[in-house]
């Protein structure tokens, strides 16, 4: 059973995150934050990811810490989910459209967590909250669960689509790489024989 809880509690913000990995992209969301609850059912629903999180955060003074503190709570979870990463596809890529904007995420389950980030906002809030960070949330799952991930706006004008492009590319990549390979579903996919640590 590919699934795992992760709580975390801070003086910023009180967060629990389940994941499954082998669910069917069913979610209860809720961070306070509107815009974020939105980009994370669409991670669940595109990735098939069952995903269950609530947090409370310090959202009075800003949306910073919840932002990032929701992506180290659910990156943790699938982490912990994952395992030795035994017999997963490890890689997952994804183009995809919205409407103008064009975003391609490819990502590696390495245990190596890195992030690159391409992507540019013509305005500096959707709704209540700073599009810069959603470059925060980003490198907050990578570092967390272990992932390096790039991620790439190749072309848009409004930045909802941009960030909903980044956030269901990023499903599908995941839907991918999380994946059990069935010619290896044994084996760590990896020459030396561990995603922990340094490869």
């Amino acid at each position: 059973m590919r699934k795992a809880s992760i709580e975390r509690k801070t003086t910023e913000t009180r967060i629990r995150a389940s994941v499954d990995l082998d669910g069917d992209g069913r979610y209860t969301v809720r961070t306070g934050i509107g815009f974020l609850d939105h980009m994370l059912e669409q991670l669940s629903r595109h990735s098939l990811i069952d995903l269950e999180i609530e947090a409370e955060g310090d959202t009075h003074i800003d949306f910073h810490h919840t932002t990032e503190d929701s992506a180290i709570t659910i990156g943790q979870a699938v982490a912990a989910a994952l395992g030795e990463r035994k017999g997963i596809a490890r890689y997952g890529s994804a183009l995809v459209p919205m409407d103008e904007t064009l975003t391609r995420v490819a990502l590696d389950l390495s245990s190596r967590p890195y992030l690159v980030w391409k992507v540019d906002f013509p305005r500096d809030k959707v709704g209540d909250m700073d599009t810069e960070l959603f470059k925060e949330w980003f490198h907050a799952f990578a570092q967390a669960s272990g992932a390096t991930l790039h991620v790439e706006t190749l072309y848009g004008d409004n930045s909802h689509h941009i960030v909903e492009s980044a956030f269901k590319a990023l499903a599908r990549a995941l839907r991918q790489a999380v994946e059990i390979d069935p010619r290896k579903a044994d084996a760590v996919p990896s020459t030396k024989g561990t995603l922990g640590g340094s490869l």
